[in-house]
């Protein structure tokens, strides 16, 4: 007799502070980045670029959450079933389209074209060409097959896959850094040196953004006089669309209200990733190798992960977080939190930390890869609290 079968919706895995804290490293993937070569021979030996290994610098996974793809500075994509090279071109920033097959990234040499890759026969199905200096943000529209690209050159273009000529632009005053609200029903752009992030509606693009948003920390004053500037590197909007995370290199990342513009919180207790050790000397705009991949929500948006200079991963629960109301007030200083836990096990600076879209898996990756699990045994407090009481937990 044939075992009965389950039709049903696949269980579900809440994400909760406890399950956050016993993400434990499942499997680490030594060779995940290729050795750089050795210098060549000769009385002047060239000066690295880069000191220490190489690493990592983007991660992407498709909507199912089957495959992830990671793109590293020994110019390689690789998937771990396989190794593709792009020697020619170099790799940074893959994302996935919405077919587990292809994807698109940036260029590191030669131009700074998109390519549109396959991978199931390791072929380029489209080059979009436009940029005339390195694209430093890249990312695909959730619900269609628009994409959009920020560059050195202080433009942000926006392409479809299907016509390799951009279908629109934005020319700006300085690095932008770009990002899609879930529902593709708004971008935003934030504009490096000015402290601006731009929301723009995709179909009127060619107008001014319906909210400027000035993000400023008052509380960097009482560190520094005059204070730091803000960096951003990444910016991401939470599953709901409510808040948007900006990412930034230093030591601290930025909620803010994406309907307003409030600025709410303030993510502490990390090392900033902009250098590419802890011996370099401190700074602000990050150094070549640094991603800005290094903070990200979770699918639910209850939590907020990051990665650390000194190896760790960080978890902020941001559960709390509530909008404001009335006008926005730059001088008034954001909520501080601080992680909920500081994850250890990841070899190296944790330049690149994702959350599977679909299952409770987390992915770091550096000079190396490392694949979380959230180890589900009982705690052995717990168990020994009910041993004492004469019972063991379930």
């Amino acid at each position: 007799m044939p075992p009965p079968q389950n039709n049903g919706p696949p269980p579900t895995l809440a994400l909760t502070n406890t399950l956050m804290t016993r993400l434990k490293p499942a499997k680490i993937f030594k060779n995940s980045v290729e050795p750089a070569p050795a210098p060549p021979p000769g009385p002047y030996p060239q000066r690295p670029t880069n000191t220490g290994p190489r690493h990592i610098t983007g991660l992407t996974f498709d909507d199912k959450g089957d495959i992830v793809v990671t793109a590293s500075e020994d110019e390689t994509f690789r998937m771990f079933t396989k190794t593709l090279y792009s020697k020619k071109y170099g790799v940074d920033l893959p994302r996935f389209t919405h077919r587990s097959t292809a994807i698109i990234h940036a260029s590191t040499k030669e131009d700074d074209t998109i390519r549109y890759h396959s991978l199931h026969d390791n072929k380029y199905l489209q080059y979009f060409k436009g940029h005339k200096a390195k694209v430093i943000s890249l990312e695909v529209s959730p619900v269609d097959d628009g994409f959009m690209s920020g560059s050195l050159d202080k433009t942000v273009r926006l392409w479809d896959l299907r016509t390799p000529t951009c279908r629109g632009q934005l020319t700006l005053p300085s690095y932008p850094i770009v990002a899609y609200d879930i529902a593709s029903l708004v971008f935003a752009v934030a504009v490096n040196h000015y402290s601006r992030i731009l929301l723009y509606d995709p179909n009127n693009y060619d107008k001014a953004p319906f909210l400027t948003i000035t993000l400023e920390d008052p509380t960097l004053s009482l560190i520094s006089y005059p204070p730091r500037p803000i960096y951003m590197t990444s910016l991401a909007f939470s599953s709901n669309s409510k808040f948007l995370l900006v990412g930034c290199s230093g030591d601290a990342h930025y909620i803010l209200d994406a309907y307003e513009g409030h600025l709410l919180a303030k993510l502490e207790g990390h090392i900033g990733l902009e250098r590419r050790s802890l011996s370099a000397p401190p700074s602000i705009e990050p150094s070549k190798g640094s991603s800005g991949e290094e903070v990200s929500w979770t699918p639910d948006s209850k939590y907020i992960i990051g990665g650390s200079l000194d190896g760790k991963v960080l978890v902020w629960d941001v559960q709390s977080l509530e909008p404001r109301v009335g006008p926005v007030d730059l001088k008034l200083a954001p909520k501080r939190i601080q992680p909920l836990v500081a994850l250890d096990g990841h070899p190296g600076p944790s330049r690149c930390v994702k959350f599977n879209p679909r299952i409770a898996m987390l992915c770091t990756a550096g000079s190396e890869l490392a694949f979380w699990l959230p180890d589900t045994s009982g705690d052995p407090e717990d168990i020994a609290r009910g041993l004492l009481k004469g019972s063991r937990p379930t």
